[in-house]
C-alpha cells in the first residue's frame, strides 16, 4: 500500500488527536458518568441529554456553534484575547477542544452503563468497612467498571479518528495542523487521486473493522482482560 508523505503526516496527526482527546475525556467523562449513574437529581435528565447531543446533531451544526464560540466575538474567543492567547479556530488546540465535545458521549455513556451495572451491594459493603467515598470510588467502583473503561476508550479513540464535519469546521484543512486522515481522503477525491484515496480509505476500513472486532471480543470475554 503506497502512502505519500502527506498521508503519513495526516495519519500521525489523527493518532495524536485521538490519543489526546481520549486522555482528556477520561479525566472529564469519568466524574460526569459517575454522577449520572448515581444521581437522583432532576438535573440528571437535562445533563444526560446535553452529553448525548453529539449523537444526534449533525457535525456541521456542532462545529458551527463551536466556531462561533471560539471566534473573535464569541465568549471563548474573548477569553483567549484577554489571556493573550492565539485564537483557537484553525489550530490543533481548537481541534482538540472541538473533538472533546464531539466524542463526549462515546466516553460517558459506556462508563455510565458500567457504573450502573455495579449495583449498590459492593458500595454498601465498602461503606460498612468505613471506606470513604473517594476510596470506594477508586478501589471498588473503578476496578469493577474496568470493562466499561476499555469499551469507552476504544469507542472514543475510534470515533475521533473518523471525525470529518467538526474537524473541517473548526480546523479547516491545514497540513500538519488540522489535516487529519478523513480530510486527507476528501482532498484526494477532490483532486481525482482515487488510488491514494483508496489506499487511505482501505486502511480506515480495516482499522474500523479491527476496532469493532476487539470491542465485541472484549464484551464477550471481559474477565480475560481484567
Amino acid at each position: 500500500m503506497l502512502l505519500t508523505d502527506s498521508d503519513l503526516e495526516a495519519i500521525w496527526l489523527t493518532v495524536k488527536l485521538a490519543g489526546i482527546v481520549t486522555a482528556i475525556l477520561f479525566l472529564i467523562g469519568t466524574p460526569i458518568a459517575w454522577w449520572l449513574a448515581r444521581s437522583r437529581s432532576w438535573w440528571k435528565g437535562p445533563i444526560g441529554a446535553v452529553v448525548a447531543l453529539p449523537l444526534v446533531l449533525p457535525p456541521s451544526v456542532l462545529g458551527f456553534y463551536l466556531l462561533l464560540a471560539m471566534g473573535p466575538d464569541g465568549p471563548v474567543g474573548q477569553l483567549t484575547k484577554v489571556l493573550g492567547l492565539e485564537p483557537l479556530p484553525f489550530t490543533f488546540q481548537g481541534l482538540v477542544i472541538a473533538s472533546v465535545f464531539y466524542s463526549l458521549p462515546f466516553m460517558v455513556q459506556p462508563l455510565q452503563n458500567a457504573f450502573e451495572g455495579i449495583g449498590e451491594r459492593p458500595l454498601e459493603v465498602a461503606a460498612t468497612l468505613r471506606a470513604s467515598r473517594l476510596d470506594t470510588f477508586f478501589t471498588v467502583a473503578i476496578p469493577l467498571a474496568l470493562p466499561g473503561f476499555m469499551t469507552a476508550a476504544i469507542l472514543t479513540f475510534a470515533h475521533t479518528v473518523g471525525e470529518f464535519g467538526v474537524v473541517l469546521m473548526i480546523g479547516g484543512n491545514i497540513p500538519g495542523v488540522s489535516r487529519v486522515v478523513s480530510v486527507q481522503i476528501y482532498d484526494h477525491v477532490e483532486g481525482l487521486e482515487y488510488i491514494q484515496a483508496h489506499h487511505l480509505s482501505a486502511m480506515m476500513l480495516g482499522f474500523s473493522f479491527l476496532v469493532l472486532l476487539a470491542l465485541y471480543a472484549w464484551r464477550r470475554h471481559p474477565k480475560k482482560g481484567v
